[in-house]
Formats: C-alpha cells, structure tokens, sequence
C-alpha cells in the first residue's frame, strides 16, 4: 500500500463545513424566532402558493415526527447526543483510512444536521424558553424551530400513489439541520458503490503485498536450501579429493621403499 494511502486525509476541513452548515442552520432558526415571527407572523412568501417559510415549533423528530411519552423527548435529545457523538467519531475514522471525499462531505453534512438540532432540543427550552408546558426541566426538552414549508405539494393525491394516495395531505415542515441530514443520506445511498470502492481498492493491494511477501520468503526459503545443498556437496568433494590425496600419497610411499629395498638387493649380491 502507498504511503499517500496510510497517511489518510485530515478530517478538518470536513468539520468545517459541519461548522458552517451548523451556523446557518441557527441563524436561519433565530432569524425566524426573533424577526419573522414578531414582525412578519411568522410566514414569508418566496414563491406564493408554492413555497414559503412558515415558522414552527416540533417538539419530536425531523418533519414532526414524534416519540410519545413521559420521557420521549428525553430520550429522543439523549439519542441525538449520542448520534451526534458517534457520526463524528466515525468521519475521523473514515479519514484516517483515507475513503472518499464524498463520503466524508455526506458525513459532514449528516453530522452538521444532526448537531443543529441537538442545540434546539438541549438548550431552546432555557434560552429560547419553547419547552413544552408540564415537563420537570426546560433543559433537553426545547422544541425545534422548523420554517420550510413547501405548500404547493398539499392536496389531494391519486388512489395509485403508494402511502398517500386518495387522502389530503399536508406536506411536513422542516429546517436547514433536516435538509442537511436529508442530502447526506441520500447522496450516499445515490453513490454509496463509488463511495465504497476504496474498500475494493485497498484489499487487493493488500493481498498482493502478502503475496510478495510470501514469493520472497519463498525464493529464500529456496536459496537457503541451495546454498545448504552446495555446502554438502562440496564436503563430500573435498574428502573424496582428500581420500585420493591420500591414496596416491600412500602408494607412492610404498613404492619407494620397495624400489630401495630392490636396489639394497642389488648391491649385496655384487
């Protein structure tokens, strides 16, 4: 694997823009609180009969959504904080092992979306005082603001539509946080393959180091065995060599002492 790959990228500039989408999501919020709805009662027009901004109070999910209950609102602003913890542990960790860019602005823009309305919930109940009447604390129990509101969807819709057709329907409201989350979900189930595909890439490479690894041990595991191999052979030549050295040495001693003992011979008889 290349270095470039080990490295990973820096997780700060995808923060960042969690930060941004974070402030413009709580500006439009206190935009709303404190201007449109005293001054403008609470809608503003952008395109008449089609969109507008339409100021509201959700004391449940994204587009109104609602965990019922006693404790729901406590529990639906502790699991937020716990979400909020655990998507932005995970983008550290996808930039660490270097995945996609895009996955890791997705992320970003999830994490900016969810922490936007995890303030409304933790602390609008004391400061923007919209905690719902009845409950123990204002803490964790403020209500968020939500103002999109796009009316020109609301009617009657055909029996064939699935889930809401041959009702009147009223379209949900929702802020800049939900549309935050929204995009980020959506644009990685769109390219969730191309997202991923770093996984594909670096399995691979993975393998195939293992496999270099493996021929090399390999090659010297044979190389030991040659060299051990060569090593044998040459003992054996040199005490074959040697043997013959000896043998030659021998027989060549033992043929002098004959040949004196010959000429010893020769002069006793003269």
């Amino acid at each position: 694997m290349s270095n470039i790959a080990l490295k990973g990228k820096s997780p700060y500039k995808f923060l960042f823009l969690t930060l941004i989408l974070i402030l413009l999501d709580q500006a439009i919020k206190l935009w709303m609180y404190f201007d449109v709805l005293p001054n403008h009662y609470g809608e503003i027009d952008l395109i008449p009969n089609y969109f507008k901004l339409h100021y509201v109070e959700n004391k449940g999910m994204a587009f109104g959504m609602e965990l019922g209950g006693e404790y729901g609102k406590l529990i639906l602003t502790t699991f937020r904080l716990g979400a909020m913890v655990g998507i932005c542990w995970y983008l550290v960790h996808l930039a660490q092992k270097n995945a996609h860019s895009g996955l890791l602005w997705s992320i970003a823009a999830v994490l900016g979306g969810a922490i936007g309305n995890v303030i409304d919930s933790t602390f609008y109940g004391a400061f923007l005082n919209n905690a719902p009447m009845g409950v123990s604390t204002p803490w964790f129990h403020g209500q968020v603001i939500d103002m999109f509101y796009a009316i020109g969807l609301d009617g009657q819709y055909p029996d064939w539509i699935p889930f809401i057709g041959g009702d009147y329907n009223t379209t949900p409201i929702f802020n800049f946080a939900d549309a935050c989350i929204f995009c980020g979900v959506v644009s990685i189930l769109i390219f969730q393959q191309r997202f991923f595909e770093f996984d594909n890439i670096q399995k691979p490479t993975v393998l195939k180091e293992d496999n270099i690894n493996d021929e090399v041990s390999e090659d010297t595991v044979i190389a030991d065995k040659t060299f051990q191999e060569t090593s044998e052979s040459e003992a054996i030549l040199n005490i074959d060599i040697n043997d013959e050295i000896t043998e030659i040495l021998t027989e060549d001693q033992q043929f002098r002492l004959t040949e004196e003992k010959f000429k010893d011979i020769g002069k006793n008889n003269s």
